[in-house]
């Protein structure tokens, strides 16, 4: 017979009694073990499984999606490099611009990645567009075209969070 007013205790801290229980293996937890899902708290061991089955990259997966995503990255710099020319008008293409190049950044990614998934893999991505732009900054670095400058910083400012944010999924209007 199960004697209801025993008290449990945390099954990584003894000696910490406790009323939680992980919903989905059972194991009793303490607060510091309890992690706080939509549908309650699970235990960190049962949140870790469920985390490697989304990531879903593979190795070569970085590789490929940091030398297209630094390639893409690089073109897209340098059209904005372009853009800062263009005074007035200039400045509306770069703000429409910078997004569109983020989409295109991020489907030509998912294209080579073929939709794999890992959160290290989408930010090695969004490095790797920084990096690929770090050649256009350097030049005009050198040049000291300040203007240039500027239009780069916006550019990479609204399109790396949309490459990391269409890859990963996230939807703000949610």
């Amino acid at each position: 017979m199960i004697n209801y007013n025993a008290p449990t205790y945390c099954a990584n801290h003894p000696n910490v009694e406790t009323s939680l229980r992980c919903n989905k293996c059972g194991k009793p937890i303490c607060a510091k073990c309890a992690v706080r899902m939509p549908t309650g708290y699970r235990c960190k061991e049962c949140v870790r499984g469920q985390l490697k089955i989304f990531d879903t990259a593979i190795w070569y997966d970085y590789v490929l999606g940091f030398i297209t995503a630094g390639f893409l990255g690089f073109l897209a710099s340098l059209l904005a490099s372009f853009v800062s020319n263009l005074s007035f008008i200039g400045w509306i293409l770069i703000i429409i611009g910078a997004p569109t190049a983020g989409v295109v950044i991020a489907e030509g990614v998912r294209l080579v990645i073929k939709k794999r998934r890992s959160r290290a893999l989408f930010i090695t991505i969004a490095v790797a567009m920084v990096l690929g732009a770090l050649p256009v900054i350097l030049i005009h670095l050198v040049t000291m075209n300040i203007f240039s400058l500027i239009f780069q910083g916006i550019y990479l400012f609204i399109a790396v969070p949309v490459v990391y944010t269409r890859l990963s999924g996230i939807q703000i209007g949610r």
